[in-house]
């Protein structure tokens, strides 16, 4: 009897176990099935596809710009000087004013330069008498010479006679103007008109050619020159571009745009006015591998100060039709540059590519891409080449762009 009860038991027992292994086996189909339609459903899969931002690749006109750290000086400086000895008697200008080519600025004690013209002025009356007189006497000799009345010998006294007074009349003239001239330089006068700088000397003290000669320094300033330094190399890529940076001759530049230069004032905003380029220097410096280039530039307001620092901009070459990107669209790895190209259908292909200058917040591309296309902008560790994305966020094409570009070297 304790046989039957046992059997019964393990017969249970068994059917139990079947009931919780079909239960089992149900669940694992139930949620292999449900796995399935959620990967077969629309809606939850296009959840699943990375959004990334793109932007279009851009063809436009494209200005390219180097920077350069510049210096301003005055286009002319010039020392104003003592020419003559004398007590500095007046002091005729405003120390830091502007003032006009010509216009007096110091009177010095003109009374012993006035006696030697006064001199030089009698002596000159002098010898023109004497000139009169030695004529008068050669017109009496001349028809008592041709009459036979006066000797070859006296005629002869009386030309020559002439003749030295016409000279000594023009030695004294000569002696005039000279003391005429060194009398004007009592007066001095602006050479140029510009700003001058306060006094050398004061009123009353002695002044003259020497150690104590310079008065003032005037200085023109409604033009300005900016030196700023450029490499060799860049120079030498200037004559194959269609900007020339320096347009001595007429004749380099028929066939090309002449480069302009633009400046930073100390707040940050740009000069409202362009310059040119008008000098380069000759000899390369074997220490910095650079050279010095000069621009004029125009300072119609007198806000450009010499001895300030700037940063100037260099035209150096206008690119029609440029294909240009994002700089943040580009990537770097070991050398290799390349992009993410979003095509319509949102399939990613990673793409090398060969660039230029950066110009703003863009990169021109010279090969790799074709206008109109695509760029991934962000999420760059979520792009799997040939792996779909869902494209967001198209910036429109941008216009033409003027921008500075970093150029090689310390600047």
């Amino acid at each position: 009897m304790n046989d039957m009860k046992s059997g019964t038991d393990d017969s249970f027992a068994f059917k139990g176990q079947r009931r919780w292994i079909f239960l089992l086996i149900g669940v694992v189909i139930v949620v292999g099935l449900s796995i399935w339609l959620l990967k077969r459903s629309p809606s939850v899969g296009a959840d699943k596809i990375p959004e990334v931002k793109v932007a279009y690749v851009d063809t436009a006109r494209v200005e390219v710009y180097g920077e350069y750290d510049g210096s301003i000086r005055a286009s002319q400086s010039v020392e104003v000087t003592a020419r003559v000895e004398g007590i500095l008697e007046k002091m005729l200008f405003k120390e830091g004013s502007y003032v006009k080519k010509g216009q007096t600025l110091f009177v010095i004690d003109p009374k012993l330069y006035q006696a030697r013209v006064d001199r030089s002025q009698a002596q000159l009356d002098r010898a023109k008498a004497l000139l009169d007189k030695a004529q008068r006497d050669l017109d009496r000799i001349r028809p008592l010479y041709t009459q036979k009345a006066a000797s070859q010998l006296d005629f002869d006294n009386a030309e020559a006679a002439v003749e030295c007074a016409e000279a000594d009349v023009e030695i004294c003239k000569v002696d005039l103007l000279e003391s005429k001239i060194t009398l004007g330089y009592t007066r001095v006068v602006a050479p140029i008109s510009g700003y001058i700088s306060e006094r050398m000397v004061d009123v009353g003290a002695l002044v003259g050619p020497g150690s104590k000669s310079l008065l003032a320094t005037i200085v023109r300033s409604d033009t300005v020159l900016i030196d700023f330094p450029m490499t060799s190399l860049e120079y030498l890529k200037s004559k194959d571009r269609k900007v020339n940076i320096l347009c001595n001759d007429g004749s380099e530049c028929l066939d090309k745009i002449p480069s302009s230069v633009n400046i930073t004032l100390a707040d940050g905003s740009e000069y409202p006015y362009d310059g040119l380029v008008d000098f380069a220097d000759p000899v390369v410096d074997t220490k910095t591998g650079t050279f010095t280039v000069r621009a004029e530039m125009p300072n119609p307001e007198g806000r450009l100060l010499p001895g300030e620092s700037t940063k100037v901009k260099v035209l150096l070459d206008i690119l029609e039709g440029a294909m240009t990107i994002p700089a943040v669209a580009l990537r770097e790895e070991e050398n290799e540059k390349y992009v993410f190209v979003v095509s319509g259908d949102g399939l990613v292909d990673k793409r090398q590519v060969t660039v230029g200058e950066r110009v703003g917040n863009r990169i021109i591309v010279k090969t790799g891409l074709i206008a109109g296309e695509m760029v991934a902008t962000d999420k760059f560790d979520d792009l799997i080449e040939n792996e779909k994305v869902k494209p967001i966020g198209i910036q429109v094409k941008e216009n033409s762009k003027k921008s500075a570009v970093p150029s090689e070297g310390k600047r």
